[in-house]
């Protein structure tokens, strides 16, 4: 299994993204999915995520009013609306599947690249 990550770019602070999160080959929502975030000289952490079963999801406290993940059946993705964008979102954004829905990374199976979000003037 595969997914690739989309839709990364240079934002103003209160600006607005949408990413992608895209699988070929097999129905990503068969899978729990989640979105990661990386900045520079810090850990891996859980932004949001989204099961595979009853569409329950989870948001970090950080992103909760901002963001929101949902999953496009038509289009075989989950994505990533991110509103109110701050400097501090800054960071490389993963997306991961797996077999069930957590917040922690190793808990997840298939891994993207990676896509960069950059908040600055």
């Amino acid at each position: 299994a595969q997914v690739v990550e989309s839709g990364g770019a240079l934002v103003q602070p209160g600006g607005s993204l949408r990413l992608s999160c895209a699988a070929s080959g097999y129905p990503l929502d068969t899978y729990a999915a989640g979105w990661f975030r990386q900045a520079p000289g810090k850990e891996r952490e859980g932004v949001l995520c989204i099961s595979s079963s009853d569409g329950s999801t989870y948001y970090a406290d950080a992103v909760k009013g901002r963001f929101t993940i949902s999953r496009d059946y038509t289009k075989n993705t989950v994505d990533l609306q991110m509103n109110s964008l701050k400097p501090e979102d800054t960071a490389e954004y993963y997306c991961a599947a797996g077999y069930s829905m957590a917040v922690l990374p190793a808990d997840y199976n298939f891994w993207g690249q990676g896509t960069q979000v950059t908040v600055s003037l």
